[in-house]
Order: C-alpha cells, then structure tokens, then sequence
C-alpha cells in the first residue's frame, strides 16, 4: 500500500497551508478585536475589565477600584430593593423639552442622543424602596449629552422633588453632569433656580435630602441642587466642581495640583460629608433613611423601660447643685491641681474611644461647607441604644501623630462652624444633640483669627442655647474657657469626676492675674475648676465619679456609667417639647451668677 503523500510539502505546498491558516487567524484576531472593544480600559491601572467583571463589581476596576461611569438603569437597579427584578414607579419619563433657541442642529443631536442611548432624556426619577424604606430616586445620566440640564431635566427634577415633598418621602439625587446644556442658552440657566427653590421647599417641610455627587459633576447642576444636600456623599475620584478644570487652566494660567477638584480635595476642603465606595453606598442609604425615616425597619423607639429605670437613677442628680451618680457611686477626694493633671492625662478614655462604645450606625459627617474639614470636632449621626442622635465631639489623640492630626484638641472656626451645621440639621430632623467636650481651649493662631474665631464661638453659644431639641453636654478632660462652652449650652451638663471647666488654663490664669505662670498648681485651687465645684456652682447636673485609682478604672466601667447617665437624662427630658427645652436651657444659664445691687444716690 503506498504511503500517503504530505500536501503541505515543498515550497508549492507551505504557501498551501498559509492560505489556508490565513482567514482562521483574521477570524481570531477580529474575534479578539471584538472582544476588546465590548472591554473597558481602566485610566487608572489599564486593564481591560470585562462586561461581566463590570456588572458583578457595579462598574468598578476589580484591580484599583477605579468608579466608571453608570449608566441610570443601573443605578435604579443597583439601590433600589429587588435588584434587576426591582418595583419602582418611574415619574415622568415621556416628558421632554423643545429646542428653546432654535438651535441649529440641536433638535437633530436629542434625536441621535435617544437612539443611542435609549433614553428620552438625561435623566431618570422614581419612585421605589431601598431597605423597606420609601423614597424618591432622581438619576443622571451622563451618556445623555453628559447628563447637562436643560428645560426638561430642570423640570423633571423639579417634579420629582415636589413629589418627594407632597408625599412626605426622602429624596435622593445622584449627580453626574456637565452642567448647563449650552444649546438651551439663558432656559438652561433658570433651571437651577427653579430645581433649587424646590428643595428650598422639601427642606422647609423638614424632609431628608441626599445628594450623591458622582464623576462628573459640574457647573449649572453642581451651583444648584447637587450642593444642597441634608447630607452630601461623593464616589472616590469624582471630578467636582463649577468651573472645570480646562477653564480655570486658561483663565489663571496655571498648571491645577494633582487632585484639585476630586471627591478628595472637597472632603478636605470641607464640602462634602464622606466619600462611599460603590459596593457600600446602598448600606450605607440604607442606615442614613433608617436614622432619619420615622417608622422605618430596624429602627427602635427609646427604650421605655431603660429610659424610666434611668430617669429614676439619676433623679436627684437632675437638680441644682445636686451631685446626683455620687450618691451612686461614691464619691473620692482629689486636690485641685491633680484634678487637673488626671483630665489632662492621655490615658483617659478620649471623645473616639467614647464614641465607639456608646453609640452604633455612626456616620462620621465632615466639613464647614464654606472652608475646610478641622478634625479636632468629629461630628455625626449616631444611634444610641436604638435612637438616633447628633454627636458632636471635641478630639484628643493618644499619640503624637493623633495629636497634630487633631490640633491637640484645640478648634479652629471652621471645627465649630461644622457643629453649628450639625445642630442646625439635628433639629431639623428632631434628633437629641450628645456634645462630648475635651479641649484647652480654641486654638489660638493667626489664621484662627483671620477666619473669625471668636465669631465662630459666639454664633455656636447662639444657636446652642435656641435649639428645640434635647441637649446633653458631657465634659470627659478639659473644659477651656469659650472653647468648651461653644458646645457647652446644654439641658444637661455631665461631668466625669476629674474633668475640669475653667475659665482658661491655670497657667494662663496664674500669667495674667500673678504674672507668675509657675503659680498653675495654686490657681487651680483659687478657680474652683473641678467637677465637685462646677456642680455645686448648679453648672453641672451630674458627676460620674471614676473611682479611688481613675486612671486604672476599667474603660467599660466608666463607658457603663456615661451611658446610664445620658439614658437618665434623655429619660427626663424626652417629655418637654421644643419650646419648653429652648426655655429650660435660657432659664438655667440664665439664673448663673449672683448680684446685688449697691444703695445710695450716687450709685
């Protein structure tokens, strides 16, 4: 039998086999052509991430974290309860506008937009539940003409907020536009007033309002309804800002700092409350609606039996120049200036330390929105055993690093201009405001002053003492002078044993009436500074003694005494509405300090 010939053998035969292998490897390379091109190269790492790695990380790198961009299916699909599967009302999705200007080719470019992206328009509202809870969902989308507001994404928003408003619900707003749609001219720019003075409306009805700022958010949309947020999250990386960055390039002729505008720089800058990573923003929805949404799953009314088993505890520390948990407790005698020494040891428990052992669900709320994000106030939204509250609280750390990070403790304006705002959205929202006090006093420094410092404190002592909702203030360390008193206008003062309240620090009390700073340890007994002292001044309600060693006392020890404490008094003060705790806390600063009046004609 004769053996087969090769017919791929010889010259004549190789150039064979290459036309034959020649369309399966264009059909390859096409094939991986195809394949790349459905991909999406990350600007951050560059790799190439599939639609699938895309869909399962919510449009994110699987490498860097990098945040694509989301189209506003998605989004819906992404928050709302049920997924893909989710019941959502949509509002208004046939509503479109016209071509105001008569812009050449604009009508033609809408038209191009809807085919291409399947969207009427460039944004998407709703109506849905996330974590059982009701609300309205308002979604960009930036495929859209880059998701800018014209006529009918200003009067879609608008609609959509003045439902969220007529209902009673919780409104969301996630951002991602370029701002004005240039095309629509002077309609384009009423649009902010308009969308603007809705949520002027939704606020004074006293509704919660997130804004969700994603990249990018800019111009028109960033200068309205995007900054007004209750609360303002932003996704990592997010370009935000009015003017961009190419405009103010040309405009100053300067190169901008690496990050300049990104969700980053705004947190510092102190604009925005925190920045969410995509696969934590629904928990993240979730909590915040829980805290703020009467009624909604998960959240427990007081604890009645826990509050009246307080309220009865510390009953007799609720009056004047009443030492109150000292009856409970017991009581140890420390002189003046060790008292001092122990509220300024950095072995204390400190306002981090407390925060994390007295309240859940904090969410750590930043910024002034004016200037800046000073970290030695921390402030929030908290639950405490099941209650939401506003904590805001003064920061020591407990290493150098800790310290510098948190000015030693010290405020600038722009730390108590963040309380103020807290206090401001707590009543609001009817929520008791849980000061922690720890400070030697304002920071004193040249810019502190240029930024207003002594305003600061006066319009925080100003709003302090106005507000309609119940006030504790707890003095853990250092009280000093009109630093600790910016948070100090409370319906309760709570002292621990060896915290002190001064007028300022005993050495600059022995320096300026002494002229002898060495003298602190005989001022400190001259001033009358100690918790025994502030109470039987009737400043303080209550002492929480810490023991005959304070400094080896067990932290959960002292953590179970505060938290009786403040039960005790949300107990007692939970009955009075917002004008009889506004009174409460005028007549008892009010009734501060004695006088008499001096008798003869020339006087």
């Amino acid at each position: 039998m004769a053996t087969p010939t090769n017919p791929f053998t010889g010259r004549r035969g190789f150039l064979q086999a290459i036309k034959q292998l020649k369309p399966r490897v264009v059909q390859e390379a096409e094939r991986q052509a195809k394949i790349e091109s459905l991909n999406s190269i990350c600007p951050d790492c560059g790799r190439s991430c599939t639609p699938a790695e895309l869909e399962e990380n919510l449009s994110q790198c699987p490498d860097c974290g990098h945040h694509f961009r989301m189209i506003a299916r998605d989004r819906l699909h992404m928050l709302f309860d049920g997924g893909k599967d989710a019941q959502y009302q949509e509002l208004d999705s046939n509503l479109v506008g016209d071509n105001p200007l008569k812009f050449p080719g604009y009508s033609k470019k809408l038209e191009e937009n809807r085919e291409k992206t399947h969207l009427s328009e460039a944004v998407r509202c709703a109506v849905g539940s996330i974590g059982g809870c009701q609300c309205v969902l308002v979604v960009l989308d930036s495929y859209f003409m880059m998701g800018s507001m014209g006529v009918a994404v200003g009067e879609r928003v608008t609609r959509a907020v003045e439902h969220a408003t007529d209902n009673r619900l919780p409104l969301i707003i996630f951002s991602a536009s370029g701002g004005a749609r240039m095309q629509e001219g002077i309609m384009s720019l009423m649009q902010m007033a308009k969308t603007s003075a809705a949520i002027a409306r939704h606020d004074e009805a006293g509704l919660l309002y997130i804004s969700v700022l994603t990249n990018p958010t800019t111009g028109g949309v960033t200068a309205s309804f995007a900054s007004l947020g209750d609360i303002i999250l932003a996704e990592p990386g997010a370009l935000i800002g009015f003017a961009g960055p190419r405009v103010i390039e040309q405009t100053i002729k300067q190169k901008l700092p690496e990050g300049f505008q990104r969700s980053e720089y705004l947190l510092e800058h102190g604009f925005i409350d925190c920045i969410v990573n995509r696969l934590e923003l629904k928990d993240k929805l979730q909590m915040l609606l829980r805290q703020h949404v009467e009624g909604a799953a998960d959240v427990a009314a007081p604890n009645e039996e826990t509050a009246i088993a307080g309220q009865d505890s510390f009953a007799q520390g609720s009056g004047k120049k009443s030492h109150g948990l000292r009856e409970l407790f017991g009581q140890v005698a420390t002189p003046p200036h060790k008292r001092v020494e122990l509220a300024r040891a950095p072995e204390r428990p400190n306002a981090d330390y407390l925060i994390g052992e007295l309240f859940t669900d904090f969410t750590e709320m930043h910024g002034d929105r004016l200037d800046a994000d000073d970290q030695s106030i921390k402030g929030g939204i908290a639950c405490f055993r099941g209650t939401p509250v506003t904590v805001i609280a003064q920061c020591k750390g407990k290493t150098l690093e800790e310290n510098l990070e948190y000015n030693f403790g010290m405020p600038n304006p722009q730390g108590y201009r963040k309380a103020q705002r807290l206090a401001r959205q707590a009543e609001k929202f009817g929520r008791p405001v849980i000061t922690i006090i720890d400070t030697p006093g304002a920071y004193p420094g040249i810019e502190a002053e240029a930024k207003g410092q002594g305003e600061a404190i006066a319009r925080s002592i100003e709003l302090f003492s106005t507000l309609k909702v119940p006030v504790i203030a707890i003095i853990i360390g250092e009280g000093g002078s009109g630093g600790a008193l910016a948070l100090g206008v409370a319906n309760s003062i709570i002292m621990l044993e060896n915290a002190i309240y001064s007028i300022l620090s005993p050495e600059g009390f022995a320096a300026i009436l002494w002229k002898d700073a060495t003298r602190a340890k005989e001022a400190a007994s001259v001033m009358k500074l100690t918790a025994d002292d502030i109470a039987s001044f009737g400043i303080a309600d209550l002492v929480i003694p810490e023991g005959d060693e304070p400094l080896t006392t067990p932290a959960p020890e002292l953590v179970a005494r505060i938290d009786k404490a403040i039960a005790g008094e949300l107990g007692r003060l939970a009955p009075l509405d917002g004008d009889e705790l506004a009174n409460m806390r005028y007549e008892k600063f009010r009734a501060m300090g004695n006088c008499i009046e001096l008798k003869g004609e020339d006087n």
